[in-house]
């Protein structure tokens, strides 16, 4: 019986085609990508406090270009991993809405490159002291990371149920698990920040290990 279930995953890994796979690929790699710069210049520009501001604020600055790109980048790798998905699962359960809602995953990158996060807690150097005064780009940039996570999430829980139809119960168990994470997270930010780069952050890996076992990039004997 469990040689019968495998098998669909054991042939997928096999047979997908080049270009599903490298779109795959793009969008295991958005993750990895965003959190790698993200700490790399949190622990690199003065002033930046992780307990105090979040990564979305490196986006300001003379050197703020880089967090853009960042942005930008990881919105097109993650959209291409939606593209991907869609190839590699579009006709089995849940393949129809998972690539839709971490599409409008990706789009919610893309804009909040383009609409930068507001100056605030000491950040960029000089800034008062306090929070941060909500401006219009401000807002469209908080705004499309709360849409963009909460497809995430419902993406995730859409997942849990192609990883259940193949048998993968611990994959469906943690697709229900981490969106739990995910929004605690973000309730916590009202005490500190860190605690909504958490659970960002947390949300970003979970995706890149999911769209890595839907590559085939990891064992097959995983349950």
């Amino acid at each position: 019986m469990t040689q019968a279930i495998d098998a669909p995953f054991a042939h997928r890994a096999v047979s997908t085609p080049l270009a599903t796979r490298a779109l795959l690929v793009a969008g295991a790699a958005a993750g990895p990508l965003f959190l790698g710069v993200g700490v790399i210049e949190g622990l690199t520009r003065n002033g930046f406090d992780f307990t105090r501001n979040a990564i979305s604020q490196l986006s300001l600055g003379s050197p703020g270009w880089i967090q853009v790109v960042s942005f930008l980048l990881t919105g097109v790798l993650i959209t291409a991993g939606a593209v991907g998905i869609r190839r590699a699962i579009g006709h089995t359960a849940g393949g129809t809405w998972a690539p839709r809602l971490i599409g409008v995953f990706g789009a919610s990158f893309l804009l909040a490159g383009v609409f930068t996060a507001d100056p605030g807690a000491g950040f960029p150097v000089g800034t008062p002291d306090g929070p941060a005064t909500l401006s219009a780009h401000g807002s469209v940039h908080m705004l499309s990371g709360m849409v963009g996570y909460l497809a995430l999430c419902a993406a995730l829980l859409v997942l849990a149920r192609h990883f259940a139809a193949h048998a993968r119960r611990g994959w469906a168990r943690t697709c229900r698990i981490v969106p739990v994470g995910i929004l605690a997270g973000f309730a916590g930010s009202a005490t500190t920040v860190a605690a909504f780069t958490v659970g960002a952050g947390l949300g970003l890996l979970m995706l890149t290990a999911v769209i890595a076992r839907l590559a085939g990039l990891t064992s097959t004997s995983e349950r």
